[in-house]
């Protein structure tokens, strides 16, 4: 139907049951474009589990069912759902934790990952916003360098912020640097050392200095000499170990 947003409104969806939510969900997710799939999630779905999740700390499992199904249109679901609900800049944790348990579950292409950080990155910080960036990067796609590009920005934007910045914004950076930091640009690391020498944690700042030192900068390739040294840094450690284990060696050897 051409005006089927209007037959939906007739049925008063805020009275259905959330039996009802996942069987529409499952047939806008199945049958519908993502233009309709968008509206449906974004006017219908997204307010119904913000309300379940207000009214009882938690959410009904038919809902939560129907926001796993509505991930077959990962497109429709990143600006219907994820997009307006972090955009608001009013999402808690109890629905970041939620929405994140999802995210982690169901698998998702890469691109509509990317696509996903990218705009997260740009929007207005808050602490749950962190905690999602986090759980995408966890998932270990291969970024294109736009996206990597784009996440350097968005900790960089906190370099003369006066705030003392949760832990979980240090957790994300160090996740970042730990996936990616062969990715990034000579003069990025150097931001980036500048950046936690104001944005500092005791437990772990040490552990994003100690990726960043001596990782290899974008385009740069480990030579010959990387190679061969690795093995012989790890035999002369072990000899060194078990230096009173080994038999004596005549002088004029040593």
């Amino acid at each position: 139907m051409e005006c089927w947003e209007e037959v939906v409104y007739l049925t008063e969806p805020e009275k259905w049951s959330p039996g009802a939510v996942y069987q529409a969900t499952r047939i806008f997710a199945s049958n519908m474009n993502r233009k309709k799939a968008e509206r449906f999630y974004m006017l219908v779905l997204l307010p119904r589990v913000r309300e379940d999740i207000r009214k009882h700390k938690r959410l009904h499992f038919e809902l939560y069912e129907a926001l796993k199904k509505s991930l077959y249109k990962p497109a429709a679901f990143n600006k219907g759902i994820l997009f307006p609900l972090f955009k608001t800049g009013n999402c808690n944790l109890r629905e970041a934790v939620i929405m994140g348990s999802i995210l982690q579950k169901m698998s998702i292409p890469q691109a509509h990952s990317s696509v996903a950080l990218l705009k997260l990155a740009e929007m207005d910080y808050c602490g749950t916003t962190s905690y999602i960036i986090k759980l995408f990067i966890d998932k270990k796609y291969a970024l294109p360098y736009r996206v990597v590009d784009a996440l350097v920005a968005h900790f960089m934007r906190f370099l003369g912020d006066s705030r003392i910045m949760p832990v979980i914004w240090h957790q994300t950076l160090l996740a970042f640097v730990q996936r990616y930091k062969h990715d990034l640009l000579k003069e990025d690391k150097e931001n980036l050392h500048n950046l936690i020498q104001r944005q500092r944690h005791y437990l772990v700042t040490p552990e994003i200095i100690r990726e960043l030192k001596d990782s290899r900068n974008r385009g740069e390739k480990e030579d010959d000499q990387m190679l061969l040294s690795s093995p012989i840094s790890v035999i002369n450690k072990t000899i060194e170990e078990d230096k009173f284990d080994i038999p004596d060696v005549p002088m004029e050897e040593d």
